[in-house]
């Protein structure tokens, strides 16, 4: 039951009810009548019970629904009966919520689904030597998005040799080996099989800014901030938290129902759009991009950080702002991953 999850689980992270509420910024009150279930939180407050109390979201949920169900119909004779017709239509009308995709994004992601299968193929013939090379490409690409200026061999000579590159800042040299630490520490998201949530992301963002502005790292920001380049304002300070358990509620709430590929791409732009942090908003997203593409047996996605390609991503991701269509940036987005994928292919591929 809920009561007993919430309880147990409280106890066994050795929390008071006081030191609950505080983090759920409610009264102490609410968290003793949540755990002998004369009351339930809302399902805003379950996302952040999972997130205190280190428990499943999805399962919390599942829970939470099943009693609220059960406190509204209880025994009834025709209860049963009426779950069935209930399911039918739930299935029905949650056909009708995936959105309409594009004749040219559907073909795209028929081809990415295409040669996943082939990928899973030649898995066997991957290394760690390719995945090295792979992910040092990643970190130069995202890297050089946001304007870093270290070549692919200097990013290597930093990540693989400990070097330190003459005329280059320190700063160039932190946002190297942070954006390193960030692609192991979703590798181990994915082993480990660790839901994405509020936890995660600032951590993500905790390893970019390491070192760079250790007061802001892994925290939301307190200050407006303008995306030089686009017209689109991001949310006052004080609305980020909430715009952000939004995006995690959104997330699961989608999770299932829409091509992952469309998922990490709407993740991506979502988290820019809100753009929660004082700086490192892009590498974020890509790697929570990303993570979610790892999740789900894709590939890296990654995105060029030449002016042409990066004027498209730009392009596009402002067309998701200022225009409020998301076309072009899904489409960016699939192709890459397609683009991606080919490539791995090619590599892993045995020539005749």
């Amino acid at each position: 039951m809920m009561k007993n999850i919430l309880r147990n689980a409280r106890l066994e992270n050795q929390l008071r009810t006081i030191d609950v509420a505080i983090a759920l910024d409610i009264d102490q009150s609410l968290i003793s009548k949540y755990e002998n279930g004369s009351r339930k939180p809302t399902k805003e407050q379950l996302l952040k019970l999972s997130e205190i109390l280190q428990l499943n979201y999805e399962d919390l949920l599942i829970t939470w629904l099943k009693e609220r169900i059960y406190d509204e119909i209880g025994q009834d004779e025709y209860a049963l009966k009426a779950m069935m017709i209930a399911e039918e239509e739930i299935r029905y009308y949650a056909s009708f919520k995936r959105p309409k995709l594009s004749e040219d994004l559907e073909n795209i992601l028929l081809k990415i689904d295409e040669l996943k299968k082939e990928l899973d193929r030649y898995r066997n013939n991957d290394s760690f030597r390719i995945t090295q090379a792979l992910e040092l490409e990643y970190t130069f690409e995202s890297n050089k998005i946001e304007g870093n200026t270290l070549t692919l061999q200097e990013t290597d000579f930093i990540i693989n040799e400990g070097l330190t590159i003459s005329g280059k800042s320190m700063r160039e040299h932190l946002e190297v080996l942070n954006h390193n630490e960030a692609i192991d520490y979703i590798k181990d998201l994915v082993q480990n099989e660790i839901s994405i949530s509020e936890r995660q992301v600032l951590s993500i963002h905790n390893l970019i800014l390491r070192g760079i502005y250790p007061e802001d790292a892994g925290k939301y920001r307190k200050v407006q901030v303008m995306i030089k380049g686009s017209k689109h304002m991001p949310p006052q300070p004080f609305l980020v938290a909430k715009e952000m358990e939004e995006l995690y509620l959104w997330y699961f709430e989608n999770k299932k129902r829409l091509h992952p590929v469309i998922l990490a791409a709407e993740m991506h732009e979502r988290l820019v759009c809100i753009h929660p942090f004082i700086d490192g908003n892009g590498r974020t997203s890509r790697l929570l991009m990303n993570l979610i593409l790892l999740q789900n047996g894709y590939v890296i996605a990654n995105i060029k950080g030449e002016l042409s390609s990066r004027m498209k991503y730009y392009n596009a991701l402002e067309s998701c702002h200022a225009e409020k269509n998301k076309e072009n940036f899904l489409l960016f987005i699939a192709q890459t991953e397609l683009d991606c994928l080919e490539r791995y292919i090619s590599i892993l591929k045995p020539s005749n």
